[in-house]
């Protein structure tokens, strides 16, 4: 039986394909187009493909849904029986998906809350994961929000990236711009703040930089129980090297996953990206 309230996401959360069934979240793809062709995030074009585009200098760009695309979504969401809808979304700082889920909603059969999680991969999918784990033990609409809006500002994501031209032809490099001009002499450590990329520390060395990222994943979780993902694009080695040290640093780890961002994220990170987010794990009883 579906729950009675529906979640609804973007593709740019990059949740694993098991939890996605599991709960039952539903997921609008934004688009991606390579050499004048448009493509579905996820559906279409995976990581891999996005990797391949950029090293053969193809032109990319991004876009997000169309709302019609968020409108038929709430609308099958009430097919289904839902009662109301949990919408959960990007920064609209960095993608105008948020204001498209929210054209969507106007005219939905039920009540739709449109969330902007203020971040991007798993800055985004823990709030989701906690949005619908929630819903799936019966939370009501006012809960199910909450629990979103208590990991939201909870979470805390990192990011290193091998260059920043990727996010500068993008356009989605703000207040990292002030890096550009050494930037072919240092490994930018960025995170997200308040919704936009934000540059954290400029180290000298690639393996200076992901051991900075452990020692911020560490100072991020404190003593209490924590949930990790590692995000990376074309860098999984280095991803799950990380991943199998943290373990071993943080005493309230619960899960630690590792992901391969999709072809938005990488369109504008770059091959090499490694990120990590940090979310604290949400108890039964902290819903109610």
């Amino acid at each position: 039986m579906s729950p009675s309230v529906a979640v609804v996401t973007d593709s740019t959360a990059y949740l694993p394909r098991d939890e996605v069934v599991r709960l039952g979240i539903t997921v609008v793809p934004l688009q991606v187009v390579v050499g004048g062709r448009a493509l579905d995030d996820v559906v279409e074009i995976d990581g891999v493909g996005m990797n391949d585009a950029l090293r053969e200098w193809a032109p990319v760009t991004t876009s997000r849904p169309a709302p019609q695309r968020f409108a038929d979504a709430y609308d099958e969401a009430a097919a289904r029986g839902a009662v109301a809808v949990v919408s959960i979304h990007l920064s609209g700082e960095m993608s105008g998906t948020v204001e498209a889920a929210r054209v969507g909603a106007e005219d939905a059969l039920i009540p739709v809350e449109v969330i902007d999680s203020r971040s991007i991969s798993m800055g985004l999918g823990f709030p989701v994961l906690a949005a619908a784990e929630a819903a799936a033990r019966g939370a009501t609409p006012t809960e199910v929000t909450d629990a979103a809006r208590r990991c939201i500002r909870s979470s805390r994501s990192f990011f290193y990236v091998d260059t920043l031209e990727y996010l500068r032809r993008g356009g989605r490099i703000g207040a990292a711009a002030t890096l550009l001009g050494s930037a072919l002499m240092i490994k930018p450590l960025l995170h997200i703040a308040d919704g936009v990329i934000v540059p954290l520390e400029k180290v000298r060395t690639s393996a200076r930089a992901i051991a900075r990222l452990e020692d911020l994943a560490v100072q991020a979780a404190g003593t209490g129980p924590v949930n990790v993902a590692v995000q990376h694009l074309a860098a999984r080695s280095r991803a799950e090297a990380l991943a199998a040290r943290l373990p071993r640093r943080l005493p309230g780890l619960g899960e630690v996953t590792v992901v391969e961002v999709g072809a938005v994220i990488g369109a504008h990170a770059g091959p090499g990206m490694l990120g990590l987010t940090v979310s604290p794990s949400v108890r039964l009883a902290d819903l109610s």
